[in-house]
């Protein structure tokens, strides 16, 4: 929905303007409709803005109450504001717009921290409270929406992306090292609290942070995803008709909190023609649908519009598609990466990247079937991991991790050597409690910190880099809660996803719910060759690469002989996972 940045100073200094404008232009692609600042005190906000509720100037931000003593910056989407609007206006609440934005800001002012919890939707905002001096920050309790910040001696900033942080300046860009285990490890997921960088952070998930002139803070995390079995026994009818009722209302409220067309995300998969059928069942008319894809490689078909047009023409969506060439795949490229908030492995980034800038030409919002894998248990490895044997993370690790620790330790250079970082982070993880089964465990783990930092932040900044906003109704809380509570087994079923696939049937063609599970490829950045291989060799043999001394280059060499034969356990190619990684760091930090 918009860019939001700020600045705090903790050294008696008044806040400077010039500092919060200096980060506007890299939040300007998130909010291409407007642009403002506030300075009072010690503290100066930014706000760049994407009119999704209440278009009217009434709604623009930075945006203050009546008596000017709370000012908020607000980034995402509140689907509960007409709600939460009637009953703070029966406590006695006056509103001067019809915004999602100020609903937060009154309810902070009815609340405290605790609103929240009242806060059903995505979101990272900013309160500033003048006469405390405080700044209150959260973030949604699935980390949907990002929030950046760095800390010294000086100020505390904040942003909705680390390139409006950089571009203040005063950063350390040196390189983070237990970040760099998680990249290289963890297929590019860096949980919160870290990045990349040494000097800049990131609020968690479904935590608060307050913060005041004198640098004094408070943290907490207020929503915790617990996934045990209910009191109450339910059989498998049973759970179908509370997932049909739970996703059908997901989607129905992503569709009516805007005052915008919103379309739909078509890959041609289960989870987004799951979509578009509960639009039609719900009576939506003239959806307007979107797909993508690329060339074939000899390995992989690299597009699903046989699948997309099925279920475009089983309920006349207005269909539009896009073939993207190899040859503009590698032109986008470093746009692609230049949109990065943080380095991103994922193939789908480009393809997210490139698909996006064709339908913000159309629309402005659009649903997206991210997250029902997680959620769902859709992927592969998730029956190897429920089957094997031993320890936490000797059933976790094998089919997850890119490269064991000794693989890292030969990766990069003995300076970034340390102790097995994610081993350690998996470990905790996967043994915190209110978890019945090691499924659950993984599925939480994978719901609230992997896929954050993963699939979800590859969906908002390659979207939000054409002022275009999506929504994700497979990670709807009260959705993620009921599904969380549902047995391992169940999900595991027909290889995976069996509730959704249950809930499809007689909703869209068997063909899509029966097809073999597919991913959203683009072939040239996995079975790298070409083109492709010499943009990668390229990179990694360049002068800032090799000034860098992060990458060990024999392991390099090794990789650019025969990049095809150094895959990782979910097939992605380590070649390209070590070329993103280098392209990054000289687009972003040198």
């Amino acid at each position: 929905m918009c860019g939001i940045a700020g600045e705090l100073r903790l050294d008696d200094q008044p806040a400077q303007l010039d500092n919060v404008k200096k980060m506007l232009p890299a939040l300007k692609r998130r909010g291409p409709d407007f642009a403002a600042t506030y300075r009072q005190g010690a503290l100066a906000l930014a706000h760049s803005r994407l009119a999704i509720i209440d278009l009217s100037a009434a709604a623009n931000q930075p945006l203050a109450d009546v008596s000017g003593n709370w000012v908020i910056v607000f980034n995402g989407t509140v689907y509960n504001y007409r709600e939460l609007r009637q009953r703070l206006s029966q406590r006695g609440h006056a509103f001067l717009s019809h915004s999602d934005t100020e609903v937060i800001l009154v309810a902070f002012k009815e609340w405290g921290e605790d609103c929240v919890l009242h806060l059903d939707g995505m979101f990272a905002f900013a309160i500033w409270q003048v006469d405390s001096q405080t700044l209150f920050l959260a973030r949604d309790r699935l980390g949907i929406k990002p929030l950046y910040f760095s800390l010294n001696a000086h100020h505390f900033r904040f942003a909705s992306n680390m390139q409006a942080l950089l571009a203040a300046g005063e950063v350390d860009k040196q390189i983070d090292p237990v970040a760099l285990h998680y990249q290289l490890t963890l297929h590019a997921v860096v949980p919160a609290p870290n990045t990349i960088l040494q000097g800049i952070r990131k609020l968690e998930p479904a935590t608060w942070l307050r913060i005041n002139t004198r640098g004094q803070q408070q943290q907490q995390r207020y929503w915790q995803l617990w996934a045990e079995r209910p009191l109450v026994h339910y059989n498998e009818h049973d759970w179908r008709a509370l997932l049909h009722q739970s996703l059908s209302e997901a989607v129905k409220k992503r569709m009516l909190a805007a005052d915008v067309p919103v379309g739909v995300l078509l890959s041609g998969g289960l989870d987004s023609s799951l979509l578009v059928g509960l639009l039609a069942e719900a009576g939506t008319k003239n959806v307007h649908t979107f797909s993508i894809g690329f060339e074939n490689q000899p390995e992989e078909e690299g597009n699903e519009f046989k699948y997309s047009d099925w279920v475009a023409q089983h309920f006349a969506t207005q269909h539009q598609k896009y073939l993207i060439p190899n040859d503009a795949v590698l032109k986008r490229l470093p746009e692609a990466v230049a949109a990065m908030a943080e380095p991103m492995v994922g193939q789908d980034a480009v393809a997210f990247y490139l698909l996006s800038e064709q339908v913000a030409q159309n629309v402005k919002v659009v649903l997206s079937g991210q997250g029902a894998d997680e959620v769902f248990a859709g992927y592969f490895w998730y029956p190897q991991m429920h089957h094997a044997q031993g320890d936490v993370l000797q059933r976790f690790a094998p089919y997850y991790f890119d490269r064991p620790h000794g693989e890292f330790l030969q990766t990069v250079m003995p300076h970034y050597h340390g102790d097995d970082h994610s081993s350690v982070l998996v470990q905790q993880r996967l043994t915190e409690s209110h978890a019945d089964r090691f499924l659950d465990q993984v599925l939480r783990f994978d719901v609230t910190t992997l896929i954050v930092d993963d699939p979800v932040k590859r969906v908002d900044n390659m979207t939000m880099a054409w002022g275009l906003e999506a929504r994700v109704p497979f990670l709807d809380t009260a959705l993620v809660e009921l599904a969380a509570s549902m047995p391992p087994e169940l999900k595991l079923k027909q290889q995976g996803k069996y509730p959704l696939k249950a809930l499809a049937r007689g909703l869209i063609p068997d063909a899509v719910i029966d097809r073999p599970k597919a991913y959203f490829p683009v072939p040239a950045l996995k079975y790298v060759r070409g083109e492709f291989l010499s943009f990668m060799r390229d990179i990694l043999n360049s002068r800032a690469c090799r000034q860098r001394g992060l990458w060990q280059a024999d392991y390099i060499e090794r990789l650019l002989a025969a990049p095809e034969q150094y895959m990782t356990a979910l097939q992605g190619s380590k070649l390209w996972h070590t070329a993103l990684l280098e392209l990054w760091l000289q687009t972003h930090v040198d």
